[in-house]
């Protein structure tokens, strides 16, 4: 049986720590966890097919940005056009 590396040890330490902790407090304590909302939003639900998904996930990677802010700034540019 092969012996696991120290530094794959590690690594899963910090999964567990990360899975098994509560990081609310420490974000709260530092000031550094803002929401940041342009006027007053209104969320919304709606389901998109999982190939659609990912070109959203795809597109906003070259952007750095998630899918659903992908979303938000193609509808944003192109609303108008409808």
């Amino acid at each position: 049986m092969k012996k696991r590396s120290t530094a794959k040890a590690k690594q899963d330490a910090q999964v567990v720590e990360f899975d098994t902790r509560d990081l609310g407090g420490d974000i709260r304590a530092s000031g550094s966890g803002r929401v940041l909302r342009r006027g007053a939003g209104r969320p919304t639900s709606i389901l998109l097919d999982t190939e659609l998904v990912e070109r959203l996930r795809k597109a906003g990677a070259k952007r750095g940005l998630g899918y659903q802010t992908m979303l938000k700034v193609i509808v944003r540019e192109h609303i108008d056009e409808y």
